[in-house]
């Protein structure tokens, strides 16, 4: 089965938002075998989308079109894609009142141009969006399958998850089971390198994915049933955590912080975090994670070297001999939220961010990670390059990671 993708939106031609929509299909579509030849994108144009549906038609299976499902008088994905199938637009009553529920539930007014999201090509299958107010369909014409699905990640997601990819694997005849094993600590060649022979397996297939200081590896066989797919997935994740070993972190798909979230309250352990460089940032993630109140008990970003001192107890003879970014700052940093919280374990980081602050000695990228339990003290002296935002998204990771590999 072959399948070609249409993104909608002028604000794509121009550049001012990423096509995520594309790379998240374009995976799933590999993970289901189905051949995906070539990406469109057309702006908001209802000829050049005419044109680009036609073609992508007349050569694919499927066509998954994204954007363009919107209220506005630009948005023209569903009247074009009828056109070119010679269908009418209809209402659907249904749609209707899903639409007017949720304004009614944000407390807003429904303007009347949010009608035209209720109205669908005729005879099509209508996919649900429980995210926004603008439902997918799916037309079936002469053989062929146009998908329209909406622009925004966070509604066109779940909607393709819930609904086109079992519509996918009906209509190739093939089921899917996946497990995604997370990585950290270890670079994509190097992991290539080492599960090479595996990678070239068919059944199931191990497909890499490179994340900022991460590596995802998502695990699918072709099977009949939930069961036997995991009996074909289990033994090569196995295998990948043998070969692996520690930097292997999760094995069904959960983030850092999740997994640090887990081995605390499995433990019975508190957390508190101090931060300079990445300014709340490492707390922020560590709450993001639902319940974190039984675990997590406080966070501090001290910047300035009277903060740390009045507020963490840092010694100014250790800021004035060794400085704010180094590692006995840091140690005293993490002893200092775990003595005046009550953690059990206090995390803290501390370094130069830039694009400024950096000297030949001290230079921007180097950053010192420190965690202080009743069991355990360490610290570590890493350097990142990149902009401001990688230098303190590494940063983090890595104290999550410290976090995770002490239990």
């Amino acid at each position: 089965m072959t399948c070609e993708l249409i993104s909608v939106g002028t604000e794509l031609l121009l550049g001012n938002i990423l096509n995520t929509n594309a790379q998240y299909i374009s995976q799933k579509l590999a993970d289901l075998g189905v051949n995906c030849y070539l990406q469109t994108t057309v702006g908001d144009n209802p000829d050049r989308l005419e044109e680009a549906v036609r073609r992508a038609l007349a050569r694919a299976d499927v066509v998954i079109l994204t954007g363009g499902l919107g209220p506005t008088c630009d948005d023209l994905t569903k009247e074009t894609v009828s056109a070119a199938l010679g269908k009418k637009l209809v209402l659907d009553e249904d749609s209707l009142a899903h639409i007017r529920r949720r304004f009614a539930k944000m407390g807003r007014e429904m303007t009347p141009n949010n009608v035209k999201q209720a109205e669908f090509p005729e005879g099509c299958a209508i996919l649900p969006n429980p995210h926004g107010t603008a439902p997918g369909c799916i037309i079936e014409h002469d053989g062929k399958a146009a998908i329209l699905l909406p622009g925004p990640p966070n509604e066109m997601e779940p909607m393709f998850d819930a609904s086109v990819m079992p519509y996918l694997e009906k209509r190739s005849g093939t089921k899917l089971y996946s497990r995604m094993v997370r990585i950290f600590g270890k670079g994509e060649s190097s992991v290539e390198y080492e599960l090479r022979d595996l990678m070239d397996g068919t059944n199931p297939t191990v497909a890499p994915y490179a994340l900022l200081g991460e590596v995802k590896l998502r695990v699918t066989a072709r099977c009949r049933s939930e069961r036997e797919g995991e009996k074909l997935v289990a033994p090569v994740i196995a295998e990948i955590r043998r070969r692996l070993g520690a930097v292997v972190y999760s094995d069904e798909g959960r983030e850092l912080h999740e997994v640090c979230a887990e081995l605390l309250l499995g433990h019975k352990k508190t957390l508190a975090v101090a931060e300079s460089c990445t300014g709340g940032m490492l707390a922020s993630r560590l709450v993001s994670v639902p319940g974190s109140s039984r675990w997590f008990l406080e966070g501090c970003v001290t910047y300035a070297n009277d903060a740390k001192a009045r507020r963490l107890g840092v010694s100014t003879d250790t800021l004035a001999s060794c400085g704010a970014v180094s590692g006995q700052t840091a140690l005293e940093m993490a002893r200092g939220i775990r003595r005046t919280s009550g953690a059990d374990v206090g995390l803290a980081i501390t370094g130069i961010a830039g694009p400024d602050g950096g000297t030949p000695e001290k230079p921007v990228g180097l950053v010192y990670i420190a965690l202080a339990s009743g069991e355990v003290e360490q610290v570590t002296e890493l350097r990142f390059t990149g902009g401001r935002e990688r230098i303190r998204n590494s940063a983090c990771l890595n104290a999550l990671d410290m976090l995770r590999r002490s239990f």
